[in-house]
């Protein structure tokens, strides 16, 4: 089984994050490789956000994302191989940001 690292979950969510943009709905992939692996997540998400106050004016951010489903798969170069991977670290980090 491929255990996730800290690293691995912060880019997953960068790149989620960033397809994302300024929707309140995401249904896609998102995707990318390690030394060791590839990896793809496939998701739907509802989006909540909420207004941040800056000197520079107001912000909407993502809150939270609530997952309607998804996938994430790793695979290396023998094949695709199970995960630990977990949804609700990626809302952590997301919630935490």
């Amino acid at each position: 089984m491929y255990s996730v690292s800290d690293q691995l979950y912060a880019e997953v969510t960068a790149r989620l994050r960033a397809a994302i943009g300024d929707k309140g709905y995401f249904s896609g992939s998102v995707d990318g490789e390690t030394d060791e692996v590839a990896w793809r997540l496939t998701a739907s998400v509802l989006v909540y956000r909420r207004r941040v106050s800056l000197p520079e004016g107001d912000e909407e951010r993502i809150a939270d994302l609530v997952p309607v489903w998804w996938e994430f798969h790793t695979v290396v170069p023998e094949g695709e191989i199970l995960n630990d991977f977990s949804f609700g670290d990626v809302r952590d980090a997301i919630r935490n940001s």
